[in-house]
């Protein structure tokens, strides 16, 4: 089951975002705290959304197996918005059970139903699996696209700057 997060979702997905982390061979990476999901998520006027991927266990609770992070872009040559997954994960060992697939096709569902015209994600190059997967549903890359980052003491430089 794909359903929209929930506030008390928060520290299970803050949990998916270490786990995350850790996959992608950055385990100290994350900074951020519950309370800077929450107010993302739920704050006065979100601008992040998520998803989450839940299936019954074997005592007939909900299993929390994965999680869709996302955001609205824009893009100039469409006149139309579109979504940034900013994170998919699933658990390892939910994987290979559909969670994944279910939560990008919701997410296509989502663009579609509201006229977005684009469903874009980066993935790490040396991440064959998640590629294969990737290619499988019919995404293709971006070739000719390289992403740029400006953060830290650079980012501090250009926003304090007067020129």
């Amino acid at each position: 089951m794909i359903r929209p997060a929930r506030p008390d979702d928060v520290p299970e997905i803050h949990r998916l975002i270490g786990e995350l982390a850790e996959y992608e061979k950055e385990p100290d990476a994350v900074v951020a705290t519950e309370g800077d999901l929450h107010r993302a998520l739920f704050g006065e006027a979100p601008a992040v959304f998520a998803h989450v991927a839940e299936h019954t266990g074997d005592d007939g609770a909900p299993v929390t197996a994965g999680f869709a992070l996302w955001f609205l872009t824009y893009s100039t040559w469409t006149g139309r918005h579109g979504i940034h997954l900013e994170d998919l994960y699933v658990r390892p060992e939910h994987r290979a059970l559909g969670h994944g697939s279910a939560l990008l096709r919701n997410l296509a569902r989502i663009c579609v139903e509201r006229g977005y015209r684009r469903l874009e994600w980066s993935v790490l190059d040396w991440n064959t699996p998640a590629i294969r997967f990737y290619e499988s549903l019919g995404s293709v890359p971006m070739d000719g696209w390289t992403v740029r980052r400006l953060d830290g003491d650079a980012l501090d430089a250009l926003g304090t700057s007067d020129d």
